[in-house]
């Protein structure tokens, strides 16, 4: 392993690690039950756990950007089962997969990824020259007011004129009130985005997973709209470009630090 990395952080308890836990089972036998996802805001979902494992031409246009973009030392951020990392590896490119699931972890290792380590990317130590975070990886941030934690993190373990490349989206589509719009002369439909009154940013949301008679602990995550983004980082001196967009409010963004 890489020596400037440190591990400090204490592991997730394995009997609160549903991801884990659906992520490690798919591996062995290919076949999983329902990965669940519950949050106070939205109906029950559940993750594909096929897409966790897909390959380069199964990703979205995005992710496949991304990988195309990394360069020098590459620090993959939540990295589940590994396939952004595999992918980079295979290309001969040096990157260090993280995650805090430790089933997760085991997984990458058996899968072939060479550098991983459970690890919570807030306490990470090292220098990188790309740092990923896709499939919505900058939701680990949870809430606005951890930004600024954020930046910190990055101005401690991003070389100069290293980069981020994240994706997210904007889902005020979630919040949109369509109305008829009659009485000018015109008729048609306008949208209005009615934010309920108890939510400060309607990108801030919590979750907890399920998977058979595993219950993970719940947890904030974050959606956030380039607008935002760009205004958040210009405060701590980054500059963000999007550098793709895809088909479902998504995008991908790029972080520099700015001159």
């Amino acid at each position: 392993m890489d020596g400037r990395v440190v591990i400090e952080m204490d592991k997730v308890n394995r009997k609160k690690d549903p991801m884990g836990r659906a992520i490690a089972e798919y591996w062995k036998t290919k076949t999983a039950d329902r990965l669940r996802v519950f949050s106070p805001m939205f109906e029950e979902d559940e993750i594909p756990l096929t897409t966790l494992f897909r390959s380069y031409e199964d990703m979205p246009e995005i992710e496949r950007k991304a990988l195309d973009m990394a360069k020098g030392r590459i620090l993959d951020v939540g990295a589940g089962a590994g396939c952004h990392s595999l992918v980079l590896q295979e290309r001969g490119m040096d990157v260090t997969a993280i995650d805090i699931s430790p089933l997760s972890v085991e997984t990458m290792k058996e899968r072939g990824v060479e550098k991983v380590l459970e690890q919570d990317f807030f306490t990470l130590e090292g220098q990188f020259d790309t740092i990923l975070m896709l499939m919505n990886g900058i939701g680990i941030v949870g809430t606005l007011d951890r930004l600024p934690e954020f930046f910190r993190q990055l101005d401690k373990i991003l070389d100069p004129g290293s980069q981020v490349l994240c994706d997210s989206s904007d889902i005020s589509y979630v919040f949109e009130d369509v109305r008829l719009r009659v009485g000018d002369g015109t008729s048609g439909m306008e949208g209005m985005i009615d934010i309920p009154n108890e939510m400060d940013y309607y990108g801030e949301h919590s979750f907890q997973m399920q998977y058979k008679d595993t219950i993970g602990e719940p947890f904030d995550w974050l959606y956030l709209d380039a607008d935002t983004l760009k205004e958040k980082a210009g405060r701590y001196g980054y500059a963000v470009e999007v550098v793709a967009e895809g088909e479902h409010y998504d995008y991908l963004a790029r972080i520099t630090k700015k001159e």
